[in-house]
């Protein structure tokens, strides 16, 4: 029998008391036994505490587990860089405390990655709502270039639990989250992983949950220090790509990637929104409308927000957001 590498799956927590039942009830049903659990409770205020000490407890004979306790609120960025410091297995994974994972989830993941010898393997998922659940689908990819160019045209999202990733590529290359920087934190680790990873697999399976409220789902606002920290997040993922011997158009899936980012603020009815979309990575605004790996729709709101057509971006937000969306989601 082949002997099972160590994985370290990481899970910060911060007043998740009401999730946390799901995501460790699934954490305990998976079909892998050589597992180190790190949960990192960032200064919570609820119960949360007292349900991973349950959880822990129960695992007999489990000395690398264990739950380390921030003093101060520090933010998910940080939490993040605690767990992966604490961290022993050979492989890390992130599980958020909201959601949930398929029982053969690590098990079929590290085979393929033992099998294939992969830095990262990645997979699909499920987008879950309050009655429903939708799957959804990466796209294969074949090598850690195809990975980035999926990425940065927006066709693969960069999400942490969405890959399995081999510890050395973090600790060889020095990677971690910048402390602060907590929205887009996993794209621009995700972006510099795939740039150092030599081997890369995809497994065509849906394994993870990822739970979103209907509200949620449909619109999404940023505030000013949230479009400064993903700008800080991106602009570091891009300085570290400009140090490596790429094979595509940087400049060019730089800007799909900025224009995929700020997309979300033309999902609104709200014409402040799209003016911030307008100064929002502006050096970009002329690729609106080019990438053909998003959908016609998507590329018609690019052309409509820089053109200053905005009457006809409200009047998709209610017919379609709203109404078909509205339907769907939920």
């Amino acid at each position: 029998m082949i002997s099972q590498p160590l994985i370290s799956i990481i899970t910060p927590i911060f007043n998740a008391e009401k999730t946390l039942p799901t995501c460790l009830q699934s954490l305990s049903l998976l079909a892998y036994e050589n597992i180190q659990f790190v949960f990192v409770d960032d200064c919570s205020s609820d119960n949360g505490k007292k349900l991973v000490k349950t959880f822990l407890n129960d695992r007999e004979e489990d000395n690398l587990s264990l739950l380390i306790q921030h003093q101060n609120n520090k933010g998910a960025a940080a939490a993040r860089n605690t767990g992966l410091d604490h961290a022993k297995g050979e492989y890390i994974y992130y599980v958020d405390a909201d959601d949930q994972l398929e029982p053969n989830t690590i098990n079929d993941a590290v085979l393929l990655a033992v099998k294939t010898d992969a830095d990262i393997v990645g997979f699909n998922w499920y987008l879950a709502f309050d009655k429903n659940k939708r799957k959804m689908t990466q796209p294969t990819f074949t090598s850690p270039t195809d990975a980035l160019v999926k990425m940065m045209s927006g066709s693969m999202r960069w999400n942490l639990w969405l890959f399995l990733v081999k510890r050395s590529l973090y600790e060889d290359n020095q990677i971690r989250f910048i402390p602060g920087m907590n929205m887009g934190e996993d794209l621009m680790v995700m972006i510099k992983l795939f740039a150092v990873a030599n081997t890369v697999s995809y497994l065509d399976q849906y394994l993870y949950h990822y739970r979103q409220s209907n509200n949620d789902s449909l619109t999404k606002t940023y505030s000013e220090a949230h479009m400064l920290q993903v700008s800080n997040n991106v602009n570091q993922a891009v300085i570290f790509l400009k140090e490596k011997s790429l094979t595509f158009d940087l400049e060019k899936f730089t800007a799909f990637l900025k224009l995929n980012i700020k997309l979300p603020l033309l999902i609104s009815n709200k014409t402040s929104q799209y003016r911030r979309w307008q100064s929002w990575f502006p050096e970009v605004n002329q690729y609106a409308g080019k990438n053909k790996d998003n959908s016609w729709r998507t590329r018609l709101l690019e052309r409509w927000a820089l053109s200053g057509k905005f009457w006809l971006i409200k009047l998709y937000y209610y017919l379609v957001i709203r109404v078909v969306y509205g339907i769907i989601y939920k």
